[in-house]
């Protein structure tokens, strides 16, 4: 993708700050900036990921035949056409430069890829990611901070997202690798398990009802689980993709021990398997619901900073 100029880009925010003190609104410069019309008007001048460095995009996401690619700036499209050549994947190749639209389909047409990939000259920030299984980027830190939200709000979890030498911020990556000087940051979408969630089970004087509450930052929570009267601290959270699973120190024979609930979410539902300490015996099943009035967004999108 683009990469910004040492002296270009601290005269740009410069000017940023001016104008945000301003008052106006900094989204539209970003635009403009990051997709300016031709190559000879680029203030971010197009650099392409080095092969190696795609390889590994590619292998941290475990890219495979079923899944759909999205490049978000494709430049000349050798990721996409990479994951469809050598892995077998579908893929969809982002950018605003038409030179780069024209130069990613030819590569395209002499890899023989053509059946498996597109390219579409589109604002980034317009383009619907739904459908996407894993989405990779070469932008600068402050673009993909502007896209961290859009990320959330319409990519499924278990989504995978790979980004070539910048962060999220804030938002940890599950891995990070170096390959010949660049870095590779890898996230797996997280789903969203905040809020109130309530299940019975069997209990010693019939059925016993319990109540999750969980407090989540990414792929990051905490939380507590009341049984009855007692409330006890869950710790050990994972969140990964769209399984979840939390360990909770219960009484049993009086003494504490660790019961560990992994369950799949499913929107307001999760539905999953209790492990008792021993590991012994067989697990028994358990299906929690939430109220949908306590679900908070997980990404912290109004503290990113312009």
């Amino acid at each position: 993708m683009r990469r910004i100029q040492t002296g270009r880009l601290i005269a740009l925010l410069i000017m940023v700050a001016g104008i945000s003190t301003a008052g106006v609104s900094l989204h539209g410069l970003i635009e403009r900036t990051y997709a300016l019309g031709g190559p000879d008007e680029l203030d971010v001048p197009y650099v392409p990921t080095p092969e190696s460095v795609v390889e590994k995009m590619l292998d941290m996401a475990a890219v495979t035949g079923s899944d759909l690619v999205y490049d978000l700036g494709c430049g000349d499209g050798r990721i996409v056409i990479a994951a469809a050549k050598e892995r077998g994947a579908r893929g969809v190749g982002i950018d605003l430069d038409p030179e780069r639209i024209r130069e990613s389909k030819e590569n395209a047409r002499e890899a023989r890829v053509t059946d498996r990939v597109m390219f579409v000259r589109q604002d980034l920030y317009n383009t619907d990611l739904r459908d996407a299984t894993v989405v990779t980027l070469y932008l600068l830190p402050s673009v993909n901070l502007e896209i961290r939200p859009k990320l959330f709000k319409e990519l499924k979890p278990g989504t995978r997202v790979v980004s070539h030498d910048f962060d999220m911020g804030e938002w940890t990556a599950d891995q990070i690798a170096e390959v010949d000087g660049s870095m590779v940051y890898f996230w797996v979408m997280p789903a969203n398990v905040s809020g109130t969630w309530e299940w019975t089970m069997p209990g010693s004087t019939g059925k016993e009802r319990f109540v999750l509450k969980i407090e989540q930052e990414f792929q990051n929570a905490r939380g507590t689980l009341t049984a009855g009267s007692s409330e006890m601290p869950v710790r050990d959270v994972k969140i990964s993709g769209d399984q979840v699973s939390f360990t909770v120190d219960q009484a049993a024979g009086g003494k504490a021990a660790g019961v560990r609930y992994e369950g799949r979410v499913n929107g307001d539902t999760i539905q999953g398997v209790i492990h008792n300490p021993d590991g012994q015996s067989e697990g028994k099943g358990w299906t929690a619901r939430r109220d949908p009035s306590t679900v908070v967004p997980i990404d912290n999108s109004d503290e990113i900073p312009l």
